[in-house]
């Protein structure tokens, strides 16, 4: 089950534990992933020490303040926090009609210097999704010899709940799913209690319709999703052109000069993480669904 979303794997830790946990992914949330790059790679490029550089991250979900906090996500490497502060989009947005700033004024940088802001790249998926098809492409290919260019999703229950299947000669291979939201979120951990998921792999958000409708967007007045704006980004990200990631020249030479490999031990330390079911705890953190 993916972890990239920080309400979800809070919710499995704290609520559900066993024998919920044992399945989720152990690979960091891109926050945890960025942090690392930002305190080491970015660091020694740099010449900075990781103590030095305040990293702040900007997301669409209060989530990912909690996520920033957690005692396990502070940098394997320096022991420093990856990421220091983390500002919601719409917090963002207010600080900026309060100070009268336009996104305009502001310079696009990145880790590497030779790309620019006109070949933006995102992975595939409408907006916060894209983790279900690339494992799913890379199971169809590692285990199967399939190469899938198109992967179709089939709305099931409702909007927010998709299926994704490998079928050869009237046999299915692979059955993935995305289930959005914690109705269907619940309905899948059901299923796995009873032995009944028939699943290899979930592609699990907290909010509905994915992070894009995440609580830290902006909002209306009235304090509701702004359906409009929304749909507005989903435009906006579908027209931003698809690279995979393992077709990019920046992620190989990270691997390679950065992480010394592919199935190094450093991989195993920065990239990937564990998971606990801890004692109930009644601090100002804890969180309650």
């Amino acid at each position: 089950m993916a972890s990239l979303s920080p309400g979800w794997v809070r919710y499995a830790e704290r609520v559900l534990g066993r024998p919920v946990t044992p399945h989720l992914c152990t690979a960091r949330s891109p926050q945890q992933v960025m942090g690392s790059l930002v305190k080491d790679y970015f660091a020694r490029q740099q010449n900075v020490p990781p103590e030095k550089i305040f990293h702040i991250v900007v997301a669409p979900c209060h989530d990912k303040k909690l996520e920033a906090l957690r005692e396990g996500f502070f940098t394997a490497l320096h022991g420093a926090r990856g990421t220091d502060c983390v500002l919601t989009s719409g917090e963002v947005a207010q600080m900026m009609e309060q100070s009268d700033l336009s996104v305009k004024d502001a310079a696009v940088d990145t880790l590497f210097g030779d790309v620019k802001e006109a070949v933006v790249r995102r992975h595939d998926g409408v907006g916060s999704d894209g983790h279900l098809a690339h494992v799913f492409r890379h199971a169809a290919k590692e285990l199967f010899g399939e190469h899938v260019e198109e992967i179709t999703y089939r709305a099931l229950r409702n909007k927010d709940f998709h299926e994704v299947t490998l079928e050869k000669n009237g046999e299915v291979l692979l059955r993935f799913a995305a289930a959005y939201g914690f109705r269907n979120i619940q309905n899948m951990v059901l299923k796995l209690k009873k032995g009944k998921c028939p699943y290899h792999f979930v592609e699990v958000l907290a909010c509905p319709r994915g992070c894009l409708n995440g609580r830290g967007q902006a909002q209306t007045e009235d304090g509701h999703a702004d359906k409009a704006l929304l749909r507005q980004m989903e435009g906006i990200y579908s027209d931003i052109p698809v690279q995979r990631p393992e077709s990019s020249a920046h992620v190989q030479e990270l691997y390679q000069e950065w992480l010394e490999g592919t199935d190094s031990p450093k991989v195993q330390q920065v990239l990937h993480t564990t998971y606990q079911t801890p004692e109930p705890c009644t601090d100002s953190l804890d969180m309650k669904w």
